[in-house]
Formats: C-alpha cells, structure tokens, sequence
C-alpha cells in the first residue's frame, strides 16, 4: 500500500526549540514500507514500485509481523570510512540485474532508519501527533541489521547538527511533537541543510533546456540548473553571445570569465558539484 509522504519545508538554520524533534538528514532516498499479510512492498516517495531493488529489507522486524506501512530513508555506509556513501546508494538504486542486486544485497546491504509509522495492523495512524506516532513506532519496531528506528533528540536541534556535522551528515530535519502526518509539503517539518559554497566559472549553457556548465580550479565541476533567477539569466544571455568559442549538439561553450557563486551538498567522488544551487554573480 502506498501513501503520500510527507515532504519538509528548507529552513535556513538550525535551532533548539521544545516543540520540535529532530533527526539527521540522511543523503541517501526516501522510501516507503508497506507489509500486508506478509508481503513486502517498498516504494520512492512518487510512488515507484521498487521492491526487487532492496531484497534485505523484506524481512521486516515487527511485533507479531504484524501489517504496518513505514516511512524513512534508505541509504548506503561506505566500508572503507563507515560512513554515509552518497554515490554508493546511487549506484545501488541503479542497479538492475537480479544477479547484481543479490550480490550487493549481501555483500554491502543498504540501511533503511525509519522515522514515522503510517498505519498499523489495519489502522491509520497518520492524524496522530508524531510524538505518539514515535512512541507507537519504538514499541513494534524490532530492528535488525538493515532496519532501525531513525536517531532522534528532542529540543537540541543546535547540538546535533554541530554533532553530525563533525562525522560528515549534513543537515538536520526538525518536526513538531504535534504534527500529524499530512501527504504533502508542510512546515511542520523544516529541513536544514549543511552546505558548502564555492566560486565557480561559468563555461557554457545547455540548448535544449537550462541549465550552465560550471568551472572550478580549472576543471568542469557540473551542471548547474536550479536556484537562478530569471532576472539573472537574461543578463547571462545578454553578453554570452560575445563570450562563445565554440559549440557541439548539446552545449554552446564560453569563456571563463562569468563567475558565479553556488551552494552545494558537498563533492562526488569524480571530483562534481553534488546538487549546486546558484546564489549570486561574483563580481
């Protein structure tokens, strides 16, 4: 069974606050449990059937393995540092081989930390405040090695995203005890991202749709499509034109010398801006 998740609102700083609870923000992939007579289904927070991709998580420590509908985020540990592999979950959730999947199903199972309960044994407990949510979550969830209650403190939003940040989790997501669980967007759920900032080069613009190849320290460092005002694009396009060098089927280059400042959710492991957002022209 699906349900609509619950989607936080971007918030821009972290605070300590007694009405609230908060979690870390996990880079990996929402994801949705669903349990009926047994039978497990998982989904992506659109809706995607992708039960096939994560067979170490079917077996789903309940309480009388009982029918339960779970939210939370799926998400890959690097061996090598034992933390948060961004990359790791997406080459993973690319996976698509039967054989593949069994493979690393064993080999570097994902993790799902699940933070909400939506129904239980037939009943929907989503109008329920989160803190009884919570609560009703600790009593059923057993845990196992892949599946496990999301860490949560209350009050001290502050502390733990100093905390998380020194071992590499960016962000923290604040919820309010009394919130009921709604299948939309809504402020009762903040999220506050740890990001870094960089200057970059703007080296040349997509065709076919927008988006600006980006320099930095004289190496392509991605493409950055979001968080660009229209008001800033028409300036680009108004002096671009005198900047191009050359062009191929899917970009027109230009020279360097538009330089833009971005935010972004730390590096890949090639060496790319991971999710840029522009935030304003260096000048």
């Amino acid at each position: 069974m699906f349900l609509p998740p619950m989607l936080p609102v971007a918030h821009s700083h972290p605070f300590d606050d007694e009405r609230y609870i908060f979690e870390p923000l996990i880079d990996g992939h929402r994801l949705l449990l669903s349990m009926e007579n047994g039978i497990v289904r998982l989904y992506t927070r659109h809706g995607h059937d992708i039960t096939s991709r994560y067979p170490e998580l079917h077996p789903v420590p309940i309480t009388d393995n009982s029918d339960v509908v779970l939210d939370g985020e799926v998400y890959c540990i690097d061996p090598a540092t034992g933390r948060i592999d961004p990359d790791g979950m997406l080459d993973r959730f690319s996976l698509t081989k039967p054989m593949s999947i069994r493979e690393a199903s064993v080999g570097n199972p994902v993790r799902y930390s699940v933070f909400d309960i939506l129904r239980y044994r037939g009943r929907d407990v989503r109008m329920l405040a989160l803190s009884e949510r919570k609560k009703l979550l600790g009593e059923v969830l057993e845990g196992n090695r892949c599946i496990s209650p999301a860490i949560e403190v209350e009050y001290s939003g502050m502390a733990l995203f100093e905390a998380l940040r020194r071992n590499g989790v960016r962000g923290i997501v604040a919820k309010r005890r009394t919130s009921a669980y709604v299948g939309r967007r809504d402020d009762s759920w903040l999220k506050i991202r740890d990001y870094d900032y960089a200057v970059v080069q703007i080296a040349g613009y997509r065709k076919n749709q927008f988006g600006w190849l980006v320099r930095h320290r004289d190496r392509i460092a991605g493409l950055l499509e979001h968080g660009v005002p229209s008001a800033h694009k028409n300036a680009f396009l108004g002096v671009c034109s005198k900047l191009s060098t050359h062009e191929d089927r899917d970009f027109v280059y230009v020279e360097p010398a538009i330089q833009a400042r971005v935010r972004h959710q730390l590096w890949t492991r090639d060496g790319l801006l991971r999710k840029p957002e522009f935030v304003e022209f260096v000048v």
